[in-house]
Parts: structure tokens; C-alpha cells; sequence
């Protein structure tokens, strides 16, 4: 039988946030468990920072180690890291160390709550990975602000007019906090 490897698998060793990652929210062969949950290894064999948390430590989360930041987070350190929901590693584990991880993942939940609403309502087939993105790198109220504005789109629009409508207000929000949310320009 598999079984978890850590407590709470929406918040990884590292500190991304699993729960608001596209492949969490994946249905098939290409889904993730989160950081340390069921079948993680089978996904994820060589995560030497979920071994070396984890397993060797015995760590929720690198937020608990005095060594944090080590050799392991150099690429994410220097710039190196494209994986664009890394940008909030530091300010997750930073989060934790300062507030504790129950309010960290009550923080979370909220914006989970908010991805899976959008998911639920406003996901047109081509709009997860923006959504999710969006959950991940955008502060809670404005994510709060963009549900409220998708609640109000008229009755009448089509659910790919509602995606784009919504797509473009997150958009206007990061850009107004010069937060990259696109990973490549449209064509």
C-alpha cells in the first residue's frame, strides 16, 4: 500500500505551492499528488530536497531547517529556476517560519477555494494553467476582487467569453503589480 510521505502535500519540502500547481488539478496519468503524497516517488524519484526534508529530517518543510536556503535552492537563489511558480518559495517558507504552517495552509486553502471556483465556472478547456498561476502569484484580495467580477459577467456570454473576460482582468491586476503571469506571448 502507498502511503504519504508527508502531512500536508499541497505545500511542498521546497516550498511551492503544490495545491495551486496545473499537474494537481490534472485527471489521468499525468497528475500529482503534491509534494510527498500518495505515489509522489513514482512521479517524482529524484526530488533530493523532498529526500533530504523529508526523509532524512524529518521536516514538513524546509522552513524548518537551519540551513535554509542550502546549495539546493542556488538555482531558484540566482535566477536560474523558469519554473514560474518557484517566484514564491522563499516568501511560502519565509510565511511559515514567521506565522506557523496552520495559518500558511489556511492562506492556501483560501486560494485554493477561489482556483477551484474558477475551475468550476470559468475553466473554458485551455484556462487551468492560468487560473492556477494566477491562485499562486496573486495576492488574496485580488483574487478575492477578480471571483466577484467573474460572478458579475452577464448571463448571456458564452463560457469561452467569460474566460477571456476573466483571463484579461487577472491579467491587468499582475501587470499592475508587475507580476508575469503569461509564460509566452499570444499569438
Amino acid at each position: 500500500m502507498a502511503e504519504k510521505l508527508k502531512k500536508h502535500e499541497t505545500i511542498g519540502a521546497c516550498g511551492i505551492d503544490c495545491g495551486l500547481c496545473p499537474r494537481y488539478y490534472t485527471k489521468g496519468s499525468s497528475t500529482c499528488p503534491g509534494c510527498g503524497g500518495i505515489n509522489f516517488r513514482d512521479r517524482h524519484p529524484s526530488c533530493g530536497i523532498l529526500t533530504c526534508c523529508v526523509i532524512k529530517h524529518g521536516y514538513e518543510t524546509c522552513s524548518d531547517c537551519p540551513d535554509f536556503p542550502c546549495h539546493r535552492f542556488d538555482s531558484e537563489k540566482n535566477g536560474y529556476d523558469s519554473f514560474v511558480t518557484h517566484k514564491k518559495i522563499f516568501v511560502n517558507i519565509e510565511s511559515i517560519r514567521k506565522e506557523g504552517i496552520a495559518i500558511f495552509l489556511e492562506k492556501q486553502k483560501e486560494c485554493m477555494d477561489i482556483l477551484n471556483h474558477l475551475l468550476a465556472h470559468y475553466d473554458d478547456g485551455r484556462s487551468k494553467s492560468f487560473y492556477c498561476l494566477s491562485c499562486a502569484l496573486l495576492p488574496i484580495d485580488k483574487l478575492w476582487e477578480t471571483q466577484a467580477f467573474a460572478e458579475s459577467l452577464k448571463d448571456d456570454l458564452v463560457l469561452k467569453e467569460k474566460a477571456e473576460k476573466l483571463k484579461e482582468a487577472l491579467t491587468e491586476i499582475a501587470d499592475s503589480l508587475n507580476i508575469k503571469l503569461r509564460l509566452r506571448k499570444n499569438k
